[in-house]
């Protein structure tokens, strides 16, 4: 499985964890709600949804109602199909969500890995969170060597472009310092001296 498919899975699981959709209803909240996903087509979900139903993650039911199809029907429409969680699917997104190895921590993967963290334990969001900040601050410190081996040779417009580069992941980082702090902090006032 690749990345992309892999992050596409994680993420349909997890819209699906909320409640049963359609297939264009779980485009449009892929596309608006997690944004890392705004460039791909029907012809990436639908792969990812059929093999999600194969592995008996998820099932399809037709329409709302048995009328609602037959309606459809006699209107020369397909019924929509609605894609439902199941048991193993709960438990496989559950196994997802427990994860927080490299990948989480990578640029595609934390958006989505993100987008979940209010359904993802605290001792994992932690995890993932450092990570993520482990991995930008390296990042940086190559794009600061790399920016101190080439000055002279860049044009204003190339160092500018390098510059903002750099602007963006610090501002990462400060930002990732907050939520770290933010949950260090929620812990502790759970785990206090009065609990």
């Amino acid at each position: 499985m690749s990345r992309r498919s892999g992050i596409l899975e994680f993420a349909v699981l997890g819209l699906l964890r909320e409640s049963p959709m359609h297939g264009y209803e779980l485009r449009k909240r892929l596309n608006t709600s997690l944004g890392v996903f705004r460039a791909f087509s029907y012809g990436t979900l639908y792969p990812c949804l059929k093999s999600l139903v194969a592995n008996g993650w998820l099932v399809e039911e037709t329409g709302s109602a048995p009328e609602d199809a037959r309606a459809a029907s006699m209107a020369g429409r397909r019924a929509k199909i609605v894609y439902r969680l199941t048991a193993e699917g709960k438990e496989h997104f559950e196994e997802l969500l427990s994860h927080t190895g490299p990948d989480t921590w990578e640029d595609e993967h934390f958006a989505a890995r993100f987008a979940f963290f209010g359904q993802t334990s605290r001792d994992v969001r932690m995890r993932v969170l450092e990570g993520r900040r482990s991995r930008l601050e390296e990042r940086l410190e190559k794009m600061r060597a790399s920016l101190a081996r080439t000055r002279e040779r860049l044009d204003d417009y190339t160092l500018e472009l390098q510059r903002h580069g750099m602007e963006s992941v610090e501002r990462e980082v400060r930002w990732l310092n907050e939520l770290i702090e933010s949950e260090r902090a929620g812990r502790d006032k759970r785990t206090g001296p009065d609990q």
